[in-house]
């Protein structure tokens, strides 16, 4: 299985006389879905379009929650609604070099009425669905699940 997308760059006309360089760019995804995109607004980029930093926490988010929501159906634990604030954190890993070292997941699950789940078996399944999560096993960096 694979997965692909396409990154579009382009200068702008009076890029070749300033200082700096537009930052703004175009994500089309496999699916035909087109995200707008820029980097983060601390490194000249664009605040209304979404960042490589923002992009990598929503893959984290939502694979999370994918799984999370797999292994519920799979116990029959009926979910209402998942709501993930999630946060992440720049900073210097090991080598010393700028990269997001920590992601906070802050999901909030509702179950159907009539679900009960303990706090323990919540966890279990946030525990799980973070050991089986593709994103969170291809990152190196701290990730914490606050329930």
């Amino acid at each position: 299985m694979g997965f692909k997308l396409t990154v579009k760059w382009q200068a702008d006309h009076f890029e070749h006389t300033t200082p700096e360089f537009n930052r703004d760019h175009q994500i089309e995804f496999g699916s035909g879905q087109v995200v707008n995109a820029s980097s983060a607004p601390e490194y000249k980029g664009n605040e209304a379009k979404v960042n490589p930093e923002e992009s990598l926490l929503a893959a984290l988010s939502s694979c999370h929650m994918l799984t999370f929501l797999a292994i519920a159906h799979l116990k029959r634990l009926t979910v209402e609604t998942y709501t993930d604030n999630a946060k992440a954190e720049l900073g210097k890993n090991e080598s010393g070099k700028l990269s997001v070292t920590k992601m906070c997941l802050n999901p909030q699950v509702i179950f159907a009425d009539g679900v009960e789940v303990s706090q323990e078996v919540l966890q279990k399944i946030h525990d799980k669905a973070h050991a089986n999560c593709f994103i969170a096993n291809s990152i190196n960096s701290e990730v914490e699940i606050n329930l």
